[in-house]
């Protein structure tokens, strides 16, 4: 919006995300590149109002976002579906200080953002952001192999 020499509030550009992010993560999903066959995965905590709830994330070996999930809480059920659809979908499940290092990314976006204020809220805001990240690792399928800086495989998402 600044290119466009238009002041927005911070509270219209997350409404904006609560709605588009949804939209530009499926279409993301359609266009993500394959993974490699080996893979870490772990759990972290994310803050949602006064409340901690957990982010699990696998992470391949050259440091792509294989999935992700979060839940209210740490129900064992959610958390072995999530890594069952993981590994049925991208097999082996090994090693693991790649990932470790990976959830720095999301921790260092929530920390400055006004804080969750409730789960649907963040459950969208972190979708987004995860996908950015992964646009960012060079994760999305450009056509014919071109190679465009992330803003602009951003947008593409759009069209």
């Amino acid at each position: 919006m600044l290119e466009r020499r238009r002041e927005v509030d911070h509270s219209t550009v997350h409404r904006w995300s609560l709605k588009i992010l949804p939209v530009l993560t499926k279409v993301f999903r359609c266009r993500k590149r394959l993974v490699s066959l080996s893979w870490r995965r772990e759990e972290t905590y994310i803050q949602v109002g006064k409340e901690w709830k957990y982010l699990y994330r696998a992470v391949d070996r050259p440091g792509y976002t294989v999935d992700f999930l979060l839940t209210a809480k740490r129900d064992h059920a959610a958390a072995r579906r999530f890594f069952e659809r993981a590994i049925g979908l991208h097999q082996s499940k090994y090693l693991n200080n790649l990932v470790e290092q990976d959830h720095r990314a999301i921790k260092r976006r929530t920390r400055p953002v006004l804080g969750f204020k409730n789960f649907h809220s963040a459950t969208k805001l972190i979708t987004g952001i995860e996908t950015m990240h992964m646009i960012k690792k060079g994760q999305l399928n450009c056509p014919d192999g071109q190679v465009a800086a992330a803003a602009d495989q951003f947008y593409s998402l759009a069209f």
